[in-house]
């Protein structure tokens, strides 16, 4: 269910984003028309949630969670299966919430972050449209709050006997670290979300300025989870593409308790560096050397995570690793994390940041990180284990079949002349969130 929920999200969630596209693809108004030019700020906002919140996480964390570390630790299901059941069913209630938040009044265009004022007080266009999309978000923090519950308490209690913590698999660590995360910042997400909410509706003041509340607040809070969330939504994708990694080499990933160490790092490095989305907003100096510095600090456990995988990969006749298009696919997830990490550090500095900060530079950033790295692991986890999850080798492609082989050039090919050019456009400040430019931006738009 997780893994068909996400699927059907995540064509949702695709559908809006070639909107988008359609409309960049030269100068003016294209698709939307000049008086509704909230449309395209409605697509950002629902394109973002979508692929965030019901296709990376039910997928990866979800989906695979559910159907491999129960199987990798040897335990007969998870602890608690009927709140297994819950989280599933009041996904599908958020996702109703969502969709109803497009067709209430003109639809929430605030973006995927909410920021106040936009999406409070008299500023925020469709009041009822903001409330439904945020009621949405605080039913999927429920459930995704369930599963981490689930999942914390499975691999820590219910392990085969002759398993222990130093000797578990690198994916029932990906997800009790990812699990951990979630249950930290969540609750945090939830309160900002409930004081936007009583802004918006009750009259409270939590982030007028007017009345002496204060706008960054939310920001810090929202970035408290939402800088996390990106590690919550790449973890499990590490823990993926070891499997993958370790499954096709035969041998123990290398370096497999540093892999541990490196994604404890990761988690606990990814919670303290929430200012590097906020460098615009009037920090003083030392604060954001301190986030520059930490958010630096990252690529360390990351560059050892990517270097023990290669590590692995070698030692074995380069033509038997890549004999399968699952291999393939975790070489690719390497390659793009690679980049996507790299333009991260670039963004970490402070200085660097005030000029590109809301560019098309960022877009390229994370969109290399995101649909580039774990969409990519979700891709090669369903090749890689589609025959034991259904049981049959007629209904998914095999790892070794020309159709997943022609899959993975169109969408390697498709997806880097999607996103490579932004980080042209993004040197040039082309800002985000604009659905027109001026013509000098038309060719690496189109």
């Amino acid at each position: 269910y997780y893994l068909l929920s996400s699927f059907i999200f995540g064509i949702s969630g695709t559908l809006v984003s070639v909107l988008m596209r359609i409309e960049l693809y030269s100068s003016g108004n294209r698709i939307i028309s000049p008086e509704n030019q909230n449309f395209y700020n409605v697509s950002i906002s629902l394109h973002g949630l979508l692929m965030i919140f019901f296709l990376v996480m039910p997928g990866l964390f979800g989906g695979f969670g559910n159907y491999l570390v129960v199987i990798f630790q040897g335990s007969p299901e998870v602890v608690y299966p009927r709140v297994n059941n819950l989280s599933i069913l009041i996904l599908f209630l958020s996702y109703l919430l969502l969709i109803l938040s497009l067709i209430s009044e003109f639809g929430a265009g605030t973006g995927w972050t909410l920021y106040p004022p936009l999406s409070t007080s008299f500023m925020s266009l469709s009041p009822s449209s903001t409330a439904n999309l945020i009621l949405g978000l605080l039913v999927s923090g429920i459930s995704s709050c369930l599963t981490s519950l689930n999942f914390w308490v499975t691999i820590l209690n219910l392990r085969s006997y002759c398993l222990t913590l130093k000797t578990m698999p690198l994916f029932p660590w990906a997800l009790l670290i990812t699990a951990a995360m979630l249950l930290l910042t969540l609750p945090i997400l939830s309160g900002g979300l409930l004081m936007v909410l009583s802004d918006l509706q009750s009259n409270t003041l939590f982030f007028d300025p007017v009345f002496g509340g204060d706008p960054v607040l939310y920001q810090h809070l929202f970035w408290f989870f939402g800088h996390p969330e990106v590690y919550i939504l790449i973890i499990p994708a590490f823990g993926i593409i070891s499997i993958i990694i370790s499954g096709i080499s035969q041998k123990i990933i290398f370096g497999n308790q540093s892999m541990i160490f490196a994604m404890s790092c990761i988690s606990v490095l990814g919670s303290v560096v929430w200012g590097h989305h906020m460098y615009t907003v009037g920090l003083e100096t030392d604060t954001r050397a301190y986030f520059t510095g930490v958010t630096i600090l990252i690529s360390l456990p990351t560059g050892t995570k990517i270097f023990n995988w290669l590590s692995t990969y070698l030692g074995n006749l380069p033509f038997l690793q890549l004999r399968t298009n699952s291999a393939l696919f975790a070489l690719l997830f390497l390659l793009m994390f690679t980049i996507g990490g790299s333009t991260g550090v670039i963004l970490g500095n402070a200085a660097v940041d005030l000029a590109l900060h809301d560019t098309y530079y960022v877009v390229a950033h994370f969109h290399f990180v995101l649909s580039l790295g774990a969409v990519i692991a979700i891709f090669s986890a369903v090749i890689f284990n589609g025959e034991n999850i259904l049981g049959s080798k007629s209904l998914l492609p095999s790892s070794s079949c020309t159709l997943s082989l022609y899959h993975l050039l169109l969408t390697f090919v498709g997806i880097l002349l999607t996103f490579s050019p932004m980080h042209f456009l993004g040197f040039n400040v082309l800002p985000r969130r604009i659905p027109d430019f001026p013509d000098s931006f038309h060719s690496w738009n189109f």
